[in-house]
């Protein structure tokens, strides 16, 4: 498995979007979801679209609730606004759902999307699948394990080169409460289906092209920060300063924070 992508739920997506081109980055067209509310039927809009920030092989998902009053078959009208996604993507769901089903893993089971999208050759319909983890079972925010039926509709070559520089997502960091850090540990281990070993007080599952790292503190456990690689950080934060976005240093990188989450931008 690998880093699929991160995701910032807006109640004003017109805003995040701002903040999004800001930093540098290139976003798809904004797309209404449509959804299957149960295995097999047909798909119906759904009260969320989004932009992206699309890479080749990751992307950070900016999820507004545009409609309310739509179904909402992933119970994001009583979430607050912030950075609430995290799925990793494979490419066997039915096998991952029997592998978490028998580690005990709560899941809401597999549930099909899709939504129109603009290509060189008019619209076409991106559709995807999503086994998601029971969110009773993940309060710091909606976890999941992707697969893209239609990658070639997401991963547009047009949409790649972002001015920052960006080629992939390739971390998440997530605060823990400290009594609960090798708890969340072990599901997360089960989730991904990869060892976590600590790292000082931390606690890091390493995947191919990125890693997840626990980090204890006090108080509610939440997503916090996103990590970016970037061709050249330094010309990345160059542009970032010039477009008046407060920066910060942050080991060989920089760090931005807006809309509940840190963005860090590594080499």
């Amino acid at each position: 498995m690998n880093i699929d992508h991160t995701g910032i739920l807006t109640r004003d997506l017109d805003a995040l979007e701002r903040w999004f081109e800001a930093l540098g980055f290139v976003l798809s067209p904004r797309s209404r979801h449509r959804l299957a509310l149960r295995p097999g039927e047909e798909t119906v809009p759904g009260n969320t679209a989004n932009r992206c920030a699309v890479f080749a092989d990751s992307f950070i998902e900016l999820l507004g609730i545009v409609d309310p009053s739509a179904p909402d078959p992933w119970g994001v009208n009583g979430v607050p606004d912030g950075f609430r996604i995290f799925y990793v993507r494979s490419g066997d769901l039915e096998a991952d759902e029997r592998r978490l089903r028998d580690e005990g893993v709560p899941t809401l089971g597999i549930r099909s999307l899709e939504r129109p999208v603009d290509t060189p050759d008019g619209t076409r319909t991106l559709r995807a699948s999503a086994l998601h983890v029971d969110p009773k079972a993940t309060p710091e925010g909606f976890l999941g394990i992707a697969r893209h039926l239609t990658p070639e509709y997401l991963h547009q070559p047009r949409y790649l080169d972002h001015p920052n520089g960006a080629l992939r997502v390739s971390g998440l960091t997530v605060m823990v409460d400290e009594p609960e850090l090798d708890a969340y540990a072990d599901r997360y281990a089960r989730i991904i289906g990869v060892p976590a070993r600590a790292e000082g007080a931390d606690r890091v599952l390493n995947l191919p092209d990125g890693h997840v790292r626990l980090v204890a503190s006090s108080g509610r456990s939440h997503f916090a920060g996103m990590t970016v690689r970037v061709r050249d950080v330094e010309a990345a934060r160059t542009l970032v300063d010039g477009n008046g976005v407060p920066t910060r240093t942050a080991g060989q990188g920089f760090t931005v924070t807006g809309f509940g989450a840190d963005v860090t931008f590594v080499q």
